[in-house]
Formats: structure tokens, sequence, C-alpha cells
């Protein structure tokens, strides 16, 4: 497999920064897909014509930004590229996938009807210990657990309601109650994951994770359905495009991929 090049000893950029955007667009373009394994630091200090210090910090950099994993005695692979997260509209989780060109499934964990607590009585602008309809779900993407799911949403929505196993959440809502979401909010906070989430997504505990919550909103700004979340961090970020107006404000555009959404 070639390696686009050479490095420019005359730019004033270092060396170790040239070869990391190499294989950082080598990566990009496809020419190496995740799990692959990269030339030895040896290697690549031959076909570059730089010594090895160099070509260490090179791949350093690259690990810092989440596009290789190295592994002691092993070697260095590529990682699998993390999803842009942030609500850039209002998407399943199906159809974010697939945009990625994965296959989305489900495995519903525990489904019943339940009492609403404080918080979720509170986003659903409902009375405290209300009948809610509790989904719990974990979601993967051709095969790899991605995020852990709990549902909520007013029982008297959705009478009899159950949810069989990569069925889409939306569709039955739309289908069979004439639920259509009309907008979301989410909130994003940093966390670790517990034993038990980490032993479900696949990942060790006290990996880092995103906990998200989430409000959807019926076209007459009524709440119907609260999903709280857990991430994986190692296979999702968040980016934000910033935009200066002409008032002079700061508006914060999400971009990258829909929210985790069913």
């Amino acid at each position: 497999m070639s390696i686009a090049g050479p490095l420019d000893k005359d730019l004033p950029v270092p060396l170790y920064h040239q070869l990391t955007g190499i294989l950082k667009a080598e990566i990009e373009s496809g020419k190496w897909r995740a799990g692959e394994q990269l030339p030895t630091e040896t290697n690549l200090a031959e076909l570059f014509g730089i010594s090895k210090i160099t070509v260490r910090q090179g791949l350093q950099e690259l690990a810092e930004l989440g596009y290789i994993r190295r592994e002691q005695g092993r070697g260095t692979f590529v990682a699998p590229r993390k999803f842009d997260e942030g609500p850039r509209g209002l998407t399943s989780f199906t159809e974010e996938m697939k945009r990625h060109d994965l296959v989305a499934t489900a495995r519903v964990l525990a489904q019943s009807v339940g009492e609403a607590d404080a918080r979720v009585a509170q986003a659903l602008q409902l009375p405290v210990k209300s009948p809610v309809f509790v989904l719990k779900r974990l979601r993967l993407a051709s095969g790899e657990a991605m995020t852990l799911q709990t549902a909520h949403l007013p029982a008297a929505f959705v009478p009899g309601l159950k949810v069989d196993h990569d069925a889409s959440l939306y569709e039955i809502l739309q289908q069979r109650f004439h639920l259509y979401p009309a907008r979301a909010r989410e909130t994003y906070f940093a966390a670790a994951a517990d034993k038990s989430a980490a032993g479900l997504l696949g990942i060790a505990a006290g990996s880092p994770v995103f906990t998200v919550e989430r409000v959807t909103f019926l076209p007459n700004e009524r709440p119907f359905e609260f999903v709280q979340s857990i991430v994986r961090g190692d296979r999702y970020s968040i980016v934000l495009d910033l935009v200066k107006q002409d008032e002079g404000q700061q508006v914060l555009r999400f971009a990258g991929a829909s929210s985790t959404s069913r």
C-alpha cells in the first residue's frame, strides 16, 4: 500500500507534524481501514528518511487525535473513527448509522409501565408518579455496542405499546399512535462508565462516556419522550461550529452526526 509523501525538510512545519498529516490523510482516504496495522517505526523511518524519534512523535500526535491505537509488543493499528455527534437533524439512530454505512440494531433489555420519578416527571411535564412507559435498549452499529438508552413516554400516549428487538420506536409511534417528533433538546455530561453499563457496552469500567438527556417535543410543543443515554466516549465526539454574527454574538451550531435518537 502506497504512502503519500514525501516530507519537505525545507518547510517550517516540523517533520513529525508533516508525517502526522500524511498518515492522517491516508487513513481518511480509506487506504487504511479500522483494525489494519501500520508499518513499524523502523519501516516508516526508512520510507520517509527520518529518525525513529521523529516517527514516534508523529505517531503519538496521531494517537492523540484518535486515528490510531498503539499496542505494546504488537504494533500500531488504525482506530475505529469516532462519530461526530451533534443534533444537526432530528433523525433516528437507524438513519444515522446508515449514513455511516453501518447496520443499526437494538437489543431490548426491559420494557414496562412504571411511575415517573421527579426527574422524568419534570422533563415530560407530568405529575410525579404518573404512569410512564419505560423502554431500555442497547443500540448497536454492525454488531458493535454504541449506546445504552432508557426512554420514558407518558403511558396515556402509548397504551399497549410493545417494542420488539430492532424495531424503530419512532416508526411505531408515528404509525400506531400518530406521535410525530418536531424538535428535541439534548444535554451532554462527561462521566465514567459504571460496571453495569460498561459490561453492556463492551468497555472497561471507568471508561469515559457521555451521559445524555434528551427531551423530544410534538409540533404543539408538548414533550412526549424523555431519553437518558450512556454513549461510548471512544466512538463519539461532539463538534461545534462557532458562528459570529453581525451583532457580535456567538451562536453555537452543532455539526456532525445526528443525535442518538431512536
